[in-house]
């Protein structure tokens, strides 16, 4: 049976986890094994930088995170070298940047992507495969405002247009 200190501390990074993966909107968790260290600092840089947190992750108290935020049907998950990478801000952006890593490393056998949740649902190979191919959420926010604004920047160009018109004086009116 392990000492109450070592126990306290398995336990707060437990809660630390648990809160990681409740306040997250996104996550993803990796098998890394085989991973260069300049490939990972790399990636770690990238994702950095796209406020995504990643770290390696220990099955066990994994585990017991994952039934504390309710996503225990990972667990099955959890076995070899884990990483998780997390975001609270983009869902999307972990779940795209982990699998074009994974997809560029595909024919060496490493970097495989285990799983992934989004909103505390956890997600299907395709479904993973499918949201990496989306944009981040700048980008589709941006579609959806150019969509709406597209009929109104037409009315208001056709209306300019009109107004030229008739401020001008036509040949007809000369004569």
């Amino acid at each position: 049976m392990p000492n109450a200190k070592v126990l306290s501390e398995k336990q707060a990074i437990v809660a630390a986890l648990a809160e990681r993966l409740n306040s997250a909107s996104a996550g993803v968790f990796v098998d890394y094994k085989g991973i260069t260290v300049d490939e990972d600092t790399k990636l770690r840089t990238e994702l950095r930088q796209n406020d995504v947190e990643y770290s390696v992750v220990k099955n066990t108290l994994t585990r017991f995170a994952l039934k504390d935020a309710g996503l225990e049907a990972m667990s099955d998950l959890l076995n070899g070298t884990t990483s998780l990478a997390t975001s609270t801000a983009d869902p999307i952006v972990p779940i795209r940047m982990i699998h074009d890593m994974s997809e560029k490393m595909a024919k060496d056998n490493k970097f495989i992507v285990k799983g992934a949740f989004l909103e505390g649902k956890v997600l299907s190979d395709a479904e993973i495969a499918e949201i990496a191919q989306l944009q981040n959420k700048d980008a589709l926010y941006s579609k959806v405002l150019g969509t709406m604004l597209a009929p109104i920047t037409g009315l208001a160009v056709c209306l300019n247009l009109s107004l030229i018109h008739i401020s001008e004086p036509t040949r007809l009116d000369v004569i």
